[in-house]
């Protein structure tokens, strides 16, 4: 859809004078950023509520950051990818090189480094912000993105990994999905390394090309990966080996090789793990690199199985060397970071978004000339805690419902003078069309009843960018 645009001049006052310039004005958002009209923050807030609610159950507190940071930040850290083609960076005012941030991880390290000493360990850490990225928008990709940042710092060893993927998988529960909605994919970047170097004897410039290669694997078709991996290692045997490979389904199967590293035991004492938290859709897969090159041990994946969005929702894992890299000693830390488009999808294609009501409880429609009358009436309903919004405006009757209509608010409270006189007021359901007439404790009471109900059955009930 295409919004309107109006040709106009802006005045430019320079020091050699003032020029126009002619410039377009168009009701269409920033490409690659999403507008949130109300009914679209209802969706965003629920997700986020969902987020904060099952993070701080595990004990995560929340924490914030700039949005813009030093370009220093992310050139020691992020991939040449992000830091070259895909971050906005800008020379301030200050002639400072800095950037939006394109993700929370720099920052948090950056954090935690400053406050090494005084932190309580483990520092379970928790953020839901927004980010920019310069990248082709397509379905569940944008260039505003944001997401929940999860981390857990101060603890090495399976029990943090596990405790970060299985509330993982509760974030999933707690939307109402079921384990044949998704699965979540495991691998190990140590076994990954040693895979490449050890076991299919691969140069430093060989693994990098094949990691780019593995991740991208569920994205192309087969003859495609096996050409491009040809073209990576020419060796038959080594091809082999790697065929082999990236059949394989249980971390059992690794050969002999592989069997003793660090990785393998780390992953099979997650498994364990997993197996008695009774996580049933949790699966090794070797193919999974995950594309930061700042990983150091497990990574995982959460996959969605849905026909119409079969793709990888949100992942982590661990990353141990970054708060050593601001000079103070290295925090082991693992993390994941769900985004709002994917989750928004993944509800959406599983009809699991349940149906979200305005904030706003009650419209009162002005009968007559009992304006004051009314705005009285408001003000007693908003004492008592009720969301009321009254039509100002004036109008005749009819216009003034439906603009309670327009804007989904379920409760009408005319205000006229026989109400005021009798102190009885026509209440109606805006779902039913069902009028009564009431006294306003009754009213109160009836609002606050259904806030409840609501509640309770929105608890229960637990298209997007397009390719371009």
């Amino acid at each position: 859809m295409h919004g309107h645009s109006n040709t106009y001049y802006i005045e430019i006052t320079e020091a050699y004078g003032t020029i126009r310039v002619m410039a377009n004005l168009t009701t269409q958002p920033y490409k690659g950023t999403r507008d949130y009209y109300p009914e679209d923050k209802r969706v965003q807030n629920y997700i986020f509520d969902t987020w904060r609610r099952i993070v701080e159950r595990y004990g995560y507190q929340e924490y914030g950051a700039p949005m813009v940071e030093s370009m220093d930040l992310f050139l020691a850290k992020s991939g040449d990818e992000l830091v070259n083609e895909q971050t906005y960076s800008f020379t301030d005012r200050g002639d400072r090189n800095v950037a939006i941030r394109p993700e929370m991880t720099p920052s948090i390290s950056r954090m935690v480094a400053a406050r090494r000493q005084e932190l309580g360990y483990p520092a379970r850490l928790y953020s839901i912000a927004n980010f920019m990225r310069y990248e082709r928008p397509q379905r569940g990709r944008e260039r505003e993105f944001w997401q929940l940042n999860a981390d857990i710092f101060g603890v090495d060893g399976a029990l943090a990994d596990a405790e970060i993927v299985e509330m993982a998988d509760e974030v999933m529960k707690a939307f109402g999905a079921k384990d044949d909605m998704y699965v979540i994919r495991v691998n190990h970047r140590g076994l990954v390394d040693q895979l490449m170097s050890k076991y299919l004897e691969l140069d430093k410039s060989q693994a990098n090309k094949l990691i780019k290669l593995l991740d991208k694997k569920d994205k192309i078709t087969a003859d495609e990966f096996a050409n491009a991996a040809h073209d990576i290692v020419a060796n038959k045997q080594t091809l082999a080996k790697l065929s082999t490979l990236v059949k394989m389904k249980s971390v059992d199967e690794l050969p002999e090789e592989l069997a003793g590293s660090d990785g393998v035991k780390q992953l099979k004492e997650l498994f364990r793990l997993f197996s008695k938290a009774k996580m049933t859709n949790v699966k090794f897969d070797i193919t999974l690199m995950r594309g930061f090159d700042y990983y150091t041990g497990m990574v995982f994946e959460i996959f969605d199985l849905h026909p119409d969005n079969n793709r990888a929702m949100f992942g982590g894992g661990r990353y141990d060397g970054l708060v050593g890299l601001f000079g103070v000693d290295p925090v082991a830390t693992v993390g994941f970071a769900p985004g709002l488009t994917p989750t928004e999808l993944f509800l959406r294609s599983h009809k699991l978004l349940p149906k979200l009501r305005p904030s706003t409880e009650v419209g009162v429609i002005v009968v007559d000339d009992s304006m004051t009358q009314a705005l009285d009436i408001a003000r007693q309903l908003r004492g008592e805690g009720v969301n009321v919004a009254i039509d100002t405006t004036g109008r005749k009757i009819d216009k003034q419902i439906k603009s309670v209509v327009k804007s989904n608010i379920p409760y009408i409270v005319f205000v006229g003078a026989d109400e005021v006189r009798e102190e009885i007021y026509t209440f109606k359901d805006v779902a039913t069309t069902d009028e009564q007439k009431m006294s306003l404790e009754r009213i109160i009471s009836r609002v606050k009843d259904h806030r409840v109900k609501r509640e309770v059955v929105d608890d229960d009930d637990d298209d997007l960018f397009s390719e371009d």
